[in-house]
């Protein structure tokens, strides 16, 4: 019989508290538990957190929490929601950017995920009124995004570099019709003009230039954008 008989599974939504961890609310309709081990939810739209646990037994017997799992969103929250400046995705380590929770509570916490260690951290201060300084120290790429109460802000990527290129590109999706303009950007600052650009691993155009602009965003131009000057290159973003 597979490893999952006999059990019953019980699904959760992750909310943040004070003391910087979540409580746990059953989601709709799977208080009894579930014979399933998975669980589908409908209509996710925002960030959200979830986990789950298990139980059997007559009395049954139950496991701890799972470490609480995110679903990101980066679509605006209508109360909630984080700003990067500057608003790029890619940074480099000797410098620092603000990050900064707006909406309708006073007080936040700013988390973030580290992807390649799949870390979860509270970044000090653990609430925080306003905006809170990064210092990049180290090349890293994470999802950040503020809990309050029973809200989460929108979610961003940030990716930071200690040499090379960066390809300056905005934080969130640019959306249809609008117009976007991407830079290649050395670490001392300075914007070459003869830079090629890439999309998907594939080179737009055999010319070099200095930057890349779309006058009149369309679905047809989503993918993984990139630069190159002088034989380096920038990581790859949406």
């Amino acid at each position: 019989e597979p490893p999952s008989a006999g059990w019953s599974f019980y699904w959760f939504k992750a909310v943040p508290n004070s003391q910087d961890s979540y409580t746990y609310e059953p989601l709709p309709g799977t208080s009894s538990g579930t014979a399933n081990n998975s669980f589908t939810v409908h209509g996710q739209t925002h960030t959200a957190g979830y986990a789950c646990s298990a139980g059997r037994g007559d009395p049954p017997i139950y496991t701890q929490h799972s470490r609480p799992t995110f679903v990101w969103s980066s679509g605006v929250h209508p109360s909630a929601s984080l700003t990067v400046n500057p608003d790029r995705v890619q940074h480099f380590t000797s410098e620092s950017l603000s990050l900064t929770c707006e909406g309708s509570s006073s007080q936040w916490r700013l988390i973030r995920f580290l992807t390649d260690d799949s870390l979860l951290s509270f970044l000090p201060p653990a609430t925080i009124n306003g905006s809170t300084y990064i210092k990049n120290e180290a090349p890293r790429k994470a999802v950040y995004w503020c809990e309050s109460g029973t809200e989460f802000s929108n979610a961003v990527n940030i990716s930071t570099h200690s040499d090379g290129v960066i390809l300056v590109s905005p934080v969130y999706p640019v959306p249809v019709g609008e117009s976007v303009t991407l830079l290649c950007v050395m670490k001392t600052g300075n914007i070459p003009s003869d830079v090629f650009f890439y999309k998907n691993n594939k080179l737009i155009e055999n010319e070099r230039r200095g930057e890349m602009k779309i006058s009149a965003v369309s679905e047809s131009d989503e993918g993984f954008y990139k630069c190159q000057y002088n034989g380096r290159e920038s990581a790859q973003s949406w």
